[in-house]
C-alpha cells in the first residue's frame, strides 16, 4: 500500500516521470552501498534481533510519513529523505531476513520456506495496491501510510513470540576482511555469480515498469489511481501464483532451466505490455509479468541458497540484495530520465529486449553451471542422494 500511494503521491505532485524515478532510486540505492554491511552484520549478530531492530525503524519511518502527509506539511523532499532512510534500514533488514529463514526451519525445508515467504509477501502485493488504489482516491495517501505504520505491530509480536536458536557468530577477522571474503567466493563461484548477474540485469531493466506504472495508468491507459493500483495488484496476482508453483515443487531439480525460461517470459511479456493501449490487456499482460519475475528470483534465491555455506550466508545473501534491490535504483533513475526522452512504453520495450538476451546467455551457459553447482552442494552434503542432474532435467556427466 504504501508502494503504491508514494509512487501516486510523488506523481500527483509533480507530474514528472524523471522524479519518479529519482524517488525509486533515492529509496533504493543505499541498499546497493549499504547491504554488505548488513551482511557482515547478519552473520555476526543474532538475527532474530537484527530483524526486530530493523522493523521497528521502518515502522517509525512509515508513521513520520504519514503525520506529514496527513497534517499537510508533506514536500517532495520529505519523501526523497524518508526513502533513502528506509532504504538504509533494508539495506539490514533484507539479509538478516534471508539469512534467518534457514535458522527457522532448517536446511531440509527452506526451498518451501523461500516460496511460503514470497507466497505472503506477494499476498500482500495483490491485496495491498488495489485498497491503496481505492483509499487514495477516497481519502488520500495518507491513510494509506498509516496503515503501513501500523501493521508492524503485528510483525514485531510475531517476531517476539518466535523461539529460534539463532546465536552469533564469532570471528577473528576485521569486518572489511569478511566482506572481502563474501564477495571472493562469489567471484571464484561461477554458478553464484551467473545468477546474481542475471538478477542484476532483471532489477537494472527489467523493474523499472513497476516504477513508471503511474505514467502508464494515467497518461496512456486513464486509469487514474484506481487504476494503477488494479495494474499493480495483476502484478501481484501473478507473483503470487508464481510463488505458489515453487512452493508446490520438491527438490531442486530443474531450477536452473527454470530460471532462464522465466527470464525469457519476462521479456516478452514486458515487450508486449508496451504495445498494449487498453487496459485491461494491459492488466493481463502484467499476470506473467508478475509470475515470472516472482519465479525467477525466488529459484535464484533458493539455488543460491542451497549452496553458499552458512557462515557466509549473510554476506552472500547481501550481493543477492544489492543484485535485486540495488541495482533496481538504478534501473529507476535511469528509466525514469529515457522515459522522460523516449516516453514510457519505448523504455519499457528496450528492457524486455535485453531480459530476452540475458535469458539467452544464462541458458547457454547452464550445462556447465549445472556441473559446478552439482559439486558445491556434495560438498554442503546437502544432496541426499538425488540423481545428478538436479539443477536441469538432462543428464550430467561429471
Amino acid at each position: 500500500m504504501q508502494s503504491v500511494a508514494q509512487a501516486w503521491l510523488v506523481y500527483s505532485m509533480t507530474k514528472s516521470a524523471l522524479l519518479l524515478g529519482a524517488v525509486g532510486f533515492a529509496s533504493q540505492i543505499p541498499v546497493f552501498l549499504v547491504a554488505p554491511f548488513g551482511g557482515i552484520t547478519a552473520d555476526r549478530v543474532n538475527r532474530q534481533r537484527l530483524v526486530i531492530a530493523t522493523q521497528t525503524c521502518s515502522m517509525i519511518l512509515a508513521g513520520i510519513l504519514a503525520w506529514l502527509t496527513l497534517s499537510g506539511r508533506v514536500h517532495v523532499w520529505h519523501i526523497f529523505l524518508l526513502a533513502g532512510l528506509l532504504g538504509v534500514v533494508n539495506a539490514f533488514d533484507i539479509p538478516g531476513r534471508q539469512a534467518f529463514l534457514i535458522d527457522m526451519v532448517g536446511k531440509e525445508d527452506l526451498m518451501n520456506a523461500i516460496a511460503l515467504n514470497s507466497s505472503m509477501f506477494n499476498g500482500a502485493r495483490v491485496v495491498g495496491p488495489a485498497v491503496a488504489g481505492i483509499l487514495v482516491a477516497r481519502f488520500g495517501e495518507g491513510w494509506c501510510f498509516a496503515a503501513n505504520s501500523f501493521s508492524y505491530i503485528a510483525v514485531l509480536i510475531g517476531l517476539l513470540l518466535m523461539k529460534v536458536g539463532s546465536v552469533p557468530r564469532i570471528s577473528n577477522r576485521s569486518p572489511m576482511e569478511d566482506i572481502v571474503e563474501g564477495f571472493r567466493w562469489v567471484n571464484r563461484t561461477k554458478i553464484i555469480r551467473s545468477l546474481l548477474f542475471l538478477i542484476g540485469l532483471v532489477s537494472l531493466v527489467g523493474m523499472p515498469y513497476t516504477v513508471l506504472m503511474p505514467v502508464f495508468a494515467d497518461k496512456i491507459l486513464h486509469g487514474g489511481a484506481r487504476g494503477l493500483g488494479i495494474l499493480m495488484g495483476a502484478t501481484g496476482v501473478g507473483a503470487l501464483f508464481g510463488a505458489l508453483t515453487l512452493a508446490a515443487k520438491t527438490g531442486i531439480k530443474g531450477l536452473g532451466r527454470w530460471v532462464t525460461i522465466t527470464c525469457a517470459t519476462l521479456g516478452i511479456s514486458l515487450f508486449l505490455f508496451s504495445f498494449s493501449t487498453s487496459f485491461w490487456l494491459s492488466a493481463a499482460l502484467l499476470l506473467p509479468c508478475g509470475y515470472s519475475m516472482m519465479l525467477q528470483m525466488a529459484c535464484s534465491n533458493t539455488l543460491i541458497q542451497t549452496i553458499v555455506p552458512d557462515h557466509l550466508r549473510g554476506r552472500v545473501m547481501s550481493l543477492y540484495s544489492m543484485m535485486f534491490m540495488g541495482m533496481a535504483p538504478f534501473g529507476a533513475f535511469f528509466g525514469g530520465a529515457l522515459a522522460n526522452r523516449v516516453g514510457a512504453p519505448m523504455t519499457v520495450r528496450v528492457g524486455g529486449i535485453a531480459c530476452v538476451l540475458g535469458a539467452i546467455w544464462f541458458g547457454r551457459a547452464l550445462p556447465e553451471l549445472r556441473i559446478e553447482a552439482r559439486r558445491l552442494i556434495v560438498a554442503q552434503g546437502l544432496a541426499g542422494g538425488e540423481p545428478v542432474q538436479e539443477l536441469d532435467a538432462q543428464p550430467v556427466e561429471e
